[in-house]
């Protein structure tokens, strides 16, 4: 099974305001290696959040393109700093960036990148696409197309996909399944609609779940706990 797990920037922030929460992301990297250890292939993509939010930025009057640069930078930080945590545990993990920074890191090649889950690495994706104008969550789904993946995680900080915002109305429903049309229909905003819109023609399952609980990630991959699945039904 090959699976992407996308992590939001926020979600390195466990606790904090800003930045990283180390031992929020050693949680994290712990139940990785759980899934790991179970013979799954895995690879990531993280965001920026935590560290930079280019659309904030562009919103107070900085050009948007040079503002979403500044943000794919952010990403390249969460993404060493997540191998660094990995690696400690004892986890074979490459960084494979959109933008070309051979010092630090690989550029991004998908046969190579291939060939590093196929060897069994955690491979972690970083400076999105390396296009500005598209999210993060477009470029989980366009490499876990592009890896052939099984399914497409993400992560967040609760536990599905609700009809409104459940912190701000107790009310709200949570789903158990949708699919990507009734996401499109609806506007429910978990990922942007250029990702769902990839997904959906690509026919990539996605599961939303909350990463804050223990184990959050190897129990959705055993059918466990709560979660959100979108995909077409048939």
């Amino acid at each position: 099974m090959r699976v992407l797990l996308k992590l939001s920037g926020e979600s390195l922030m466990g606790q904090r305001q800003f930045g990283h929460d180390i031992d929020f992301i050693q949680s994290i990297a712990q139940d990785i290696k759980t899934v790991v250890d179970k013979k799954v292939q895995i690879c990531i993509v993280v965001g920026g959040g935590n560290i930079y939010r280019g659309e904030q930025a562009a919103a107070f009057g900085m050009e948007r393109v040079t503002a979403d640069y500044i943000g794919m930078l952010g990403t390249i930080i969460n993404a060493l700093a997540l191998q660094n945590i990995l690696e400690r545990i004892g986890l074979s993990t490459r960084v494979l960036s959109a933008i070309p920074m051979s010092t630090i890191c690989e550029p991004y090649i998908k046969r190579k990148a291939q060939r590093h889950l196929e060897k069994g690495r955690v491979v972690i994706f970083a400076a999105g696409s390396g296009n500005p104008f598209f999210t993060t969550d477009t470029a989980a789904v366009l490499r876990a197309v592009e890896m052939n993946c099984d399914v497409l995680l993400k992560a967040t900080k609760i536990d599905g996909v609700y009809s409104a915002d459940p912190v701000k109305n107790p009310n709200a429903t949570r789903f158990e399944k949708l699919t990507y049309q009734k996401v499109l229909e609806d506007n429910l905003r978990i990922m942007d609609m250029a990702a769902i819109g990839l997904a959906k023609e690509n026919c990539l399952p996605i599961i939303v779940f909350s990463i804050k609980n223990q184990n959050s990630l190897s129990n959705v991959l055993d059918n466990k706990g709560k979660f959100t699945k979108i995909f077409e039904e048939r």
